[in-house]
């Protein structure tokens, strides 16, 4: 299947003081190495996806429902609907899923959501209990992060460490990001069982890198390196590779920008003055993509998938693919058999949904 690829040649490494701000250089034909299949139609924001070992897709849908796809198949009934104090609003709502190391044995799974406590919204995540596909919450493991119509990251991974990392956004509050007692605009880390962890950065607190806007992607590298993807605010969007205790600059700095009043650690790329606003990220184990970053995109509809040098911090080559072929892209992971996952976000309020949207799209390699 041929379809339009951006290519971005980039030719600078990374040193951290040089940051790779990409361009678009050519446009080339270029052969599709997946087999693209839609699995799964109108449903709403599709946020995040859990895959079990056996397979089975668990998607969050923005509104407040898990849903279930299994064999291909999307199922009719939820695995869960969430109830008050759940709220969905503006960009609130259902959002990060993750299952537990143990799954198969012990059935736990995590999501992230919005909820409302007197006139407050916050977010929490919560640790769920599943029982022949349907679940309940078992107990909540983080709560009080600050929420907003804006920029509630809403991303939740299990590093190789099996700790559980949560990003957040800074709820349309930018100070709250340089503000080290909140939970806003941070990467935070706690253990499976809502505990702090002893060897996070600060004592007796979740925050493991501060400075954030409103990260919403997370992926580890095959040398266990992580990398987090994060929306600029006029463009300057990111790409970082997160360091315990790091500050990432915002809102005193973004893109390439230095300051004299903190250390800031640089992007390893962005988006110059382009506007991606990146999401779900994951890197690619096997097939034709193997070892690239994926970065879904939500404003850019496209799929980057970014080359980087042996040391990893290096960025080789940005390719762009999916241009415009499906509106908006939300999330994008990798099963154990090689698929690809995508979601689109086109029922946001800022995407042009069709009649069959939102979607959750395979990438299954030829």
């Amino acid at each position: 299947m041929n379809r339009m690829v951006y290519n971005f040649l980039v030719n600078m490494t990374f040193d951290n003081s040089d940051v790779v701000n990409v361009k678009e250089r050519s446009i080339t034909s270029r052969q599709f190495p997946y087999e693209v299949k839609v699995i799964a139609e109108n449903l709403y924001v599709p946020w995040a996806i859990a895959i079990s070992d056996e397979g089975k897709l668990y998607v969050t849908e923005r509104s407040g429902t898990i849903r279930i796809i299994e064999n291909g198949k999307l199922l009719s009934q939820p695995l869960i609907t969430f109830n008050a104090p759940f709220i969905s609003q503006g960009e609130g709502g259902l959002m990060g899923i993750v299952l537990d190391p143990n799954y198969s044995q012990n059935h736990y799974m995590y999501a992230m959501h919005s909820y409302s406590e007197g006139n407050k919204l916050y977010n929490r995540v919560v640790r769920l209990i599943e029982n022949n596909n349907t679940a309940s919450i078992d107990r909540i493991l983080i709560d009080r992060i600050p929420c907003g119509s804006i920029h509630n990251g809403g991303r939740i991974k299990i590093g190789p460490d099996k700790r559980l990392y949560i990003t957040t956004g800074d709820s349309g509050n930018p100070q709250l990001a340089q503000d080290p007692a909140s939970k806003a605009g941070k990467i935070l880390r706690i253990e499976l069982d809502g505990r702090i962890p002893k060897d996070n950065p600060i004592i007796n607190s979740p925050v493991y890198s501060l400075g954030h806007r409103n990260p919403e992607g997370l992926a580890w590298n095959s040398k266990d390196v992580l990398y987090e993807s994060e929306h600029g605010q006029s463009a300057h969007d990111e790409i970082n590779i997160i360091q315990p205790g790091a500050n990432y600059g915002w809102p005193i700095v973004q893109g390439s920008d230095s300051s004299t009043e903190i250390t800031v650690q640089k992007p390893l790329i962005h988006s110059g003055e382009d506007t991606w606003a990146p999401s779900g990220i994951t890197f690619v184990s096997k097939g034709p993509w193997e070892g690239k970053l994926l970065v879904a995109n939500l404003r850019g509809q496209q799929l980057l998938s970014i080359s980087f040098n042996e040391n990893g911090v290096g960025v080789k080559n940005v390719e762009s693919w999916l241009k415009n072929q499906y509106g908006r892209l939300r999330e994008a992971i990798e099963a154990k058999d090689g698929s690809i996952y995508l979601t689109t976000s086109n029922r946001d309020g800022r995407g042009n949904p069709d009649i069959s949207d939102d979607k959750v799209i395979q990438l299954i390699p030829k």
